[in-house]
This record gives C-alpha cells, structure tokens and sequence, in this order.
C-alpha cells in the first residue's frame, strides 16, 4: 500500500514560491496544506486556487506538518526555518541556504538537534542534463558558466554572488566533489549597495577549474553551464531550454581519428566517432524533480539530494568569492558624477 501524502506547507509564494504551491498542489505524493505569507491580495487566491489554506504567519501550523518549503527573502530564512526545524518538520529552504556561512552553520546545527532533514533548493542539480552527465561519471577539468539577468528588485536584498552565482557555484562543488584551493574574482557594484556584477576563477584540490560568471546589468538574460572533460563536452543552456552532450564513441582512437581526416569528409568522418545526445527541457522539470526528490527523503525512500550541508559550502565559498572582490572591485560610492 503506499504511504500517505505528506502535509507540506510553502513559506513565502513570491516570484518562485507560487510555482512551488502550483506543483505541490498537483503532486499525489503532496497535501499542500497551507500557504503562508502577510501578503492577502496573492497569498488567499493562491491557496484558495491550490485548494488549501492561507495564512499570515506561522503560528501554530507546524504542528500539522510533514515537511515546508521556505521561498522567502534569504535574509528572512532562518526566522522561518529555525521553528520548523526545532519542530521536526523536514524544510527545503531556497537558495542559498542563508545570507553568511554563520546562519547556515546554525540552520545545520538546528536539523541536526531536533534530527529534522534540512535539504537547500539549489534546483539546477535537478536539470535533466546535469543529472544524466553526472550518471555518467562525468569528470570535469574545466567549467565555464554564464549566468547573466536584466536587473530586478527580487533578490536586491542579496549581491549578484549569493542571487544568481550561487547556482553555479554549488554545481561546481557537486560536480568536482574537490574543494576550493584558490579564488580569484573582479567585478563589484553599479546599480545596488552590493556587488552587481562578479567574475572569478575556483581552482580545487582536484586540478579542476572553473570560470564562473554572473551578472544582474545584462539587457538580455542568459545561463550557460559548460562542463569539459577528458572524454566529454557538456553544454546546458537553461534560458533556451537545450543540452548537448558529446562523448567519444566506442569507435573513437587515433588511428580512426588519421582515417577521417583523410577522407573526402573529414566533418563528417569525425562526427561519426563521437555519440551525441540532445535534450530538451521542460522549464517545470527541474523544479517538479527537486520537490519529488525532497518529499522521498521525507517518506525515507531516499536519502537528501542537497543537504543543508551543501547549502552551507556553497555559501562558504561564496563568501571566499566575495572575500576576494574586496581587493579589486569598485563599489557605488566610489562613483563620481560627470562634469556638468
């Protein structure tokens, strides 16, 4: 017989808050129970379009709960997860997990004594492309990511490096399973108290490097992540929902190499030698995937996917990154108005 529903809750229904309501609310192996946000004139509609209840904070509510979905602003993360987790109830807190690698390192603690599972909502580890690359033991040696957005308020209340880097940040990590030896980063503030635009190279005890970059000035958006290894070439494009993965075939050596190149086409010759996978993604997938994966660690069908662990060294390193900018970044006050 399978389990029952678990009775989930989402804090916070902003820009991404809402999606999570809408998917919980069509997954059989989730209650949405309740929406909880000050904010009626979104809030109410929602819950009453998700079928279940609205409210303006808290209270009580955990009490009737399996498991919550914290999408409120970073800053507000650990006053809406630290009852939850003292409560038992497992949380899945957006990234990143909270605004200083302190915070994390005390959500983490707060799991651990009530022995509640904390996971962290970095979805780009649930993109279809990401998950079969890394099936596959893929062993990258290089990583260039893109990670580029017109500006908007949402988010403000972070830099550029704990709103959008963040993501490429953790996948590194994930991906190269190594730890960061070297950081080097330039950018730094023009339109926010906080730095808007960051670029920096991550050299980990492995060899690999990684090249990451984003940025809130950009006019059109954009997210590349491109993983290089000995035997592959990994592109994911998540703006234009397209991934190509290339490997050597089983046919592929030196000699058959010699061979296509000597023929009367080469291109195609060569082409021949490589195995290439295309695939398309559906914008709700990863999303969708993060909230089955989180709610089967709940039911301890499987283990936590991102930990809060996870959350906390992607936070840590994010803070190295920015650690770093300080020495070569420019800031708004630094800023002198043109000659009139």
């Amino acid at each position: 017989m399978s389990a029952s529903p678990s009775r989930v809750a989402v804090l916070g229904v902003g820009h991404l808050g809402r999606h999570h309501a809408r998917i919980l609310g069509e997954m059989p192996e989730a209650d949405l129970v309740a929406v909880v946000d000050p904010n009626e004139e979104v809030a109410r509609p929602l819950a009453e379009r998700n079928g279940c209840e609205w409210r303006a904070e808290l209270g009580d509510l955990a009490e009737h709960l399996d498991a919550a979905v914290v999408a409120v602003p970073t800053t507000l993360h650990w006053a809406c997860s630290e009852p939850l987790l003292r409560a038992g109830v497992a949380c899945l807190v957006e990234k990143p997990l909270a605004p200083d690698p302190a915070t994390c390192a005390q959500l983490v603690e707060a799991a651990q004594a009530s022995g509640a599972l904390l996971a962290t909502g970095h979805v780009e580890r649930f993109n279809p492309a990401v998950r079969r690359a890394m099936e596959l033991g893929i062993q990258p040696r290089f990583i260039e990511a893109h990670r580029l957005a017109p500006y908007t308020f949402r988010g403000a209340d972070v830099g550029v490096v704990l709103d959008l880097m963040i993501h490429d940040i953790d996948l590194a990590l994930a991906w190269t399973g190594s730890e960061v030896t070297r950081v080097d980063a330039v950018g730094g503030a023009s339109l926010s108290p906080a730095e808007d635009i960051c670029s920096v190279r991550l050299h980990f005890a492995n060899g690999a490097v990684a090249n990451l970059t984003a940025s809130r000035l950009s006019l059109k958006a954009m997210r590349r992540f491109r993983v290089f290894g000995p035997d592959c070439y990994l592109s994911v494009d998540s703006q234009d929902r397209k991934a190509l993965l290339v490997r050597k075939s089983a046919s592929f050596s030196p000699e058959a190499v010699a061979e296509a190149a000597g023929s009367s086409d080469p291109v195609s010759g060569f082409k021949g030698l490589l195995d290439v996978e295309e695939l398309t993604l559906d914008a709700d997938e990863p999303l969708r995937a993060e909230l089955q994966s989180f709610l089967a660690a709940v039911r301890q069908e499987a283990p936590v996917a991102v930990s809060g662990e996870d959350g906390k060294r992607a936070v840590e390193v994010a803070f190295r990154i920015m650690e770093s900018l300080e020495q070569c970044s420019w800031r708004l006050e630094d800023q002198v108005p043109s000659p009139s």
